[in-house]
């Protein structure tokens, strides 16, 4: 009797040390700047993480700034920064400079128009198919809001797109099998600058993170914004498994059923270069793959697979060799 007793409160114990919070090793020895730039699609979440970190750790502090994917790469290439936000692939020439990805969310890259545009009805009647929207970007031949609708409407269609390295033109473009420079359109600057040149245009098209498109507090478009639904069967119907976009949350649960294409839904990254030894940038890391998910949901983007966090953790360097 004694000694399954012994067992079992050993057991009891080795669980409840697995399961401790990963904050509660030693608090009180973190301290320090974390630096973080890049992905305008992922910076909301990482200020929040670092908020919510921060609070755990009041020592550490964060440096966290947005400015596109392809900036926030060849700054932690380059070790202008600890941590590089990308939201997009990380290709073959950056993993041989060093850089390690960690898959921290998902989201997608939605397609806006003006609440004004004279063929909304329509367009949400009927979803825009793949091949009306490479004639938009790409070849040049949609010209006309008529034409993307299947009217007879005139209005001719301006094309906005993406003037910086970023992640979200990217993903656009190889929703089309082609990469950012081969889209079309008038290049604006950022997330914020791209709605916002599309809220002005009454005949403008565009494209934005999931998080810009939507208004934070009230779940649905940005005022002004409108989104163009995608149909994804290409009937010429947007029918009921294809019309979820009234509210930022029915598109994430789309997109995390995988309903919605992929791309343009992809995962967001943290990436660092080699595998980090920065005691502080390790910790954050860890907390990010682990307690940190639970801020994911409510922050307006989608849990990545387990099995992606778990790839994550086995990068980092084991608490032994911090």
């Amino acid at each position: 009797m004694a000694a399954r007793l012994a067992v079992r409160t050993s057991a009891t114990l080795l669980l409840a040390a697995l399961n401790a919070p990963l904050h509660a090793e030693a608090p009180e020895t973190l301290s320090g700047t974390l630096s973080l730039s890049g992905a305008w699609a992922l910076y909301p979440m990482a200020v929040r993480w670092g908020e919510e970190f921060h609070k755990l750790h009041p020592g550490v502090q964060f440096d966290t700034s947005a400015g596109g994917a392809g900036k926030g790469m060849t700054d932690v290439l380059t070790g202008a920064v600890d941590v590089g936000l990308v939201s997009r692939e990380v290709v073959e020439a950056e993993v041989a400079k060093g850089a390690l990805p960690f898959a921290v969310a998902k989201d997608a890259v939605i397609p806006m128009v003006n609440a004004r545009n004279p063929m909304l009805a329509e367009l949400r009647s009927k979803g825009v198919k793949r091949e009306a929207l490479q004639g938009i970007w790409l070849t040049g031949e949609v010209k006309t809001w008529g034409q993307a609708a299947g009217t007879s409407d005139r209005t001719p269609i301006r094309v906005y797109t993406r003037s910086d390295a970023c992640g979200a033109a990217q993903t656009w473009a190889a929703y089309f099998g082609k990469n950012q420079e081969d889209l079309k359109g008038i290049g604006v600057y950022g997330d914020p600058g791209l709605g916002e040149a599309v809220r002005r245009d009454a005949f403008g098209i565009g494209y934005n993170n999931v998080n810009y498109a939507y208004d934070a507090k009230t779940g649905v478009p940005v005022a002004g914004l409108a989104v163009l639904p995608l149909d994804v069967n290409g009937n010429g119907v947007l029918d009921p498994a294809e019309n979820f976009y009234a509210t930022q949350r029915e598109l994430m649960d789309a997109i995390s059923r995988g309903v919605f294409p992929s791309p343009p839904a992809r995962d967001l990254s943290f990436v660092t270069t080699g595998t980090p030894t920065n005691p502080l940038a390790v910790a954050f890391l860890r907390w990010v793959l682990t307690d940190g998910q639970r801020f994911v949901e409510e922050s307006g983007y989608i849990p990545v697979a387990k099995d992606r966090l778990e790839a994550g953790l086995a990068k980092l360097a084991p608490p032994a060799a911090r």
